[in-house]
């Protein structure tokens, strides 16, 4: 018998060779790589810097009433974890309002979205994976709040499908 329980499964190993210094620092007071229509993001790890393992931002909303109405994604989980502020998530059935601390994780093809209608500013880690090219959607999104050339509705529909956003009517 042994004190160990039985080993897990692993991936395999992805470096071989001499450890080496290769961390990555994005200091605290560091300016918001986007600045949206209201409030702004942080890339504090993109698809491409974790080899499409996975994206992690920091969404800082302002007070005003923002955050996208329920959806799914059909090829990424998305998990939030709220920081500061109130944050209403919808879990596929009902919208909760979501405090510091609180954590919800939405695997593929789960219905969600968020919203902050506190009147007060809030801020949350999203984390993608595996890690897709988020960026550039949440750069459309601000060209667009930013006054930017206004896009058919099938341009729209292209790019949301091109980003793996899919809208969920009746929820």
């Amino acid at each position: 018998m042994s004190f160990f329980p039985p080993p897990e499964t692993y991936p395999p190993d992805r470096h071989a060779g001499p450890p080496k210094a290769s961390a990555r620092w994005r200091r605290a007071g560091s300016p918001p790589d986007l600045v949206t229509g209201r409030g702004s993001c942080e890339y504090l790890a993109t698809g491409a810097g974790t080899r499409g393992d996975y994206g992690l931002y920091r969404w800082n909303m302002g007070p005003e009433p923002s955050g996208p109405v329920p959806h799914v994604h059909r090829t990424i989980s998305e998990s939030f974890f709220v920081l500061d502020g109130v944050v209403r998530i919808h879990d596929g059935r009902t919208w909760s309002e979501a405090r510091p601390g609180d954590f919800a994780f939405v695997p593929e093809g789960g219905i969600h979205g968020f919203r902050n209608e506190s009147g007060e500013p809030a801020s949350m880690l999203i984390l993608f994976s595996p890690g897709a090219p988020r960026e550039r959607y949440f750069e459309g999104l601000a060209h667009l709040a930013h006054g930017g050339q206004r896009p058919t509705d099938e341009e729209m529909a292209e790019f949301y499908a091109r980003h793996d956003t899919w809208w969920v009517d009746d929820v």
